[in-house]
């Protein structure tokens, strides 16, 4: 394998003029400071959550708000990194070969996951000694009316109803589709779409100037989203259900940390540490926001700037939050065994295989929706063991709090996945990498775009018609 990188200018420099060092050191500072609010933020709004709960309950509007703004940017983004991604590479075959491998990592670590959360589940048995009342059940059956649906319409949602449709329709599945579609439209055009390349290069400059905006907003959604999350459940729900959500976040860190850590290491040499370090601020995102897709933009941004090509990461992030839901998994395995202990009908081996296979498949599509994991939970027992769905009213109090750990594994999971594929891929300029994770070449907060590194790994047999096919942008 052969690396090719194509000329550009210093990271963050549109006019291939490097800032000053003192323009550096103020935005750097500009950016510790706006990520100490939203700590700060986070504890005011655990605070409020706790003291006056029907008031944090009303502010939820403000964490709806902040949330909606970024996921007005993720199909942009998602189609400028495909396009771009696709349409730069010289073979159809790359594209092919990252999807096939991410796919199929992601079959086997849902697996895994599932696998985990049923040994934990089984041995923890939380479920007993509860009663369930007439309110609980009906709380279970509206969450089994929002989450029921077919396989069948799950894959022809995938369709938009329209080429740019895709862009406005707010499913992720459906952009990814068709940026696939325009990249390898772009790719068979060889040099006469180098130009179409070039202003799509120039709207993902644009789109992530925007985004970098929208960022200055995240104390305050946060301090909402979090106000209304910690009021909406208190303390009494914490209290009757700690068990479960516990032990529900010590199975996600062991997943992340022993199963997930020792794969990244024994495969790549990096440190699940030192990855999930260079990821903290997203990872504060999602647990103020309780959704991961509030960090889906910016960990496309990042992870290509720690040298994981575009086609990995534009391939490899968008299809994991669909089919790698490590911590949906996870949950709907403890769940379900929850439900049916707290009922007095407990799942026997065989009944649990079935049901969790069953219920993996119903979860996909469902990442990123705060609250989504619940439905999925509820439509899945709908389908399956219909007598179980009034037990779902027993974890509403909760959810959101484990809605917040299902979002994290989730997201790690993906974050991993990427670099594995583009190990596998040859999709990683590794020095890079290691000097990024290291911090030495941090990512530049206000433009969240690298101009200088675009690289597209290619056979030595295709190298020549690389360089005279389209620009690499």
């Amino acid at each position: 394998m052969a690396t090719t990188q194509s000329p550009g200018q210093p990271n963050g420099q549109p006019n291939g003029q490097p800032s000053s060092p003192a323009k550096q050191r103020h935005a750097a500072r500009a950016t510790h400071v706006l990520y100490l609010a939203v700590i700060a933020a986070v504890v005011l709004g655990i605070v409020v959550g706790l003291a006056a709960p029907g008031f944090a309950v009303r502010l939820e509007p403000i964490g709806d708000g902040f949330i909606n703004l970024i996921k007005m940017m993720i199909q942009p983004v998602i189609f400028c990194t495909i396009v771009l991604g696709v349409g730069s590479v010289a073979s159809a075959t790359k594209v092919g070969r990252v999807g096939g491998l991410a796919l199929g990592y992601f079959l086997v670590m849902s697996t895994v996951a599932l696998a985990i959360g049923l040994v934990v589940g089984n041995l923890l048995d939380p479920g007993s000694g509860l009663n369930l009342t007439s309110d609980l059940a009906a709380e279970g059956q509206a969450k089994a009316a929002d989450g029921h649906a077919s396989t069948t319409e799950f894959l022809l949602g995938i369709i938009p109803t329209s080429l740019f449709s895709a862009l406005t329709s707010g499913s992720v599945l459906q952009t990814l589709f068709v940026a696939l579609l325009v990249g390898f439209a772009l790719q068979r055009m060889g040099a006469a779409g180098a130009p179409v390349l070039t202003v799509v290069g120039h709207l993902q400059k644009l789109v992530f100037r925007v985004l970098a905006m929208i960022m200055w907003a995240a104390p305050v959604g946060a301090f909402g989203a979090i106000a209304a999350v910690t009021g909406q459940g208190g303390v009494s729900a914490l209290a009757s259900l700690g068990v479960l959500m516990i032990g529900f976040y010590i199975t996600c860190l062991l997943f992340v940390f022993v199963v997930l850590g020792a794969l990244l290491k024994v495969a790549t040499g990096v440190s699940i540490l030192g990855l999930l370090k260079y990821l903290g601020r997203e990872f504060l995102l999602i647990l103020a926001t309780s959704s991961s897709e509030s960090a889906l933009p910016r960990v496309i941004a990042k992870l290509e700037h720690a040298g994981i090509d575009r086609t990995t990461v534009g391939v490899v992030i968008p299809t994991g939050y669909s089919f790698n839901l490590d911590g949906t998994a996870i949950y709907l395995t403890m769940a379900s065994l929850f439900i049916a202990d707290a009922l007095g009908d407990p799942l026997s081996i065989g009944e649990q295989i079935g049901l969790l296979l069953f219920m993996m498949i119903a979860a996909k599509g469902a990442a990123g929706v705060t609250g989504s994991g619940m439905a999925v939970l509820a439509g899945g027992l709908q389908s399956h063991r219909p007598d179980l769905v009034d037990g779902v009213g027993f974890i509403v109090g909760i959810d959101r709090f484990m809605s917040e750990a299902r979002a994290l594994t989730n997201f790690a999971g993906n974050a991993v996945a990427t670099v594995l594929v583009g190990h596998w891929t040859g999709g990683i300029d590794r020095d890079r990498l290691d000097r990024v994770l290291a911090g030495e070449l941090p990512f530049d907060e206000s433009t969240m775009v690298d101009d200088g590194h675009r690289t597209v790994t290619t056979p030595p047999s295709e190298a020549a018609s690389a360089a005279t096919g389209p620009a690499q942008h």
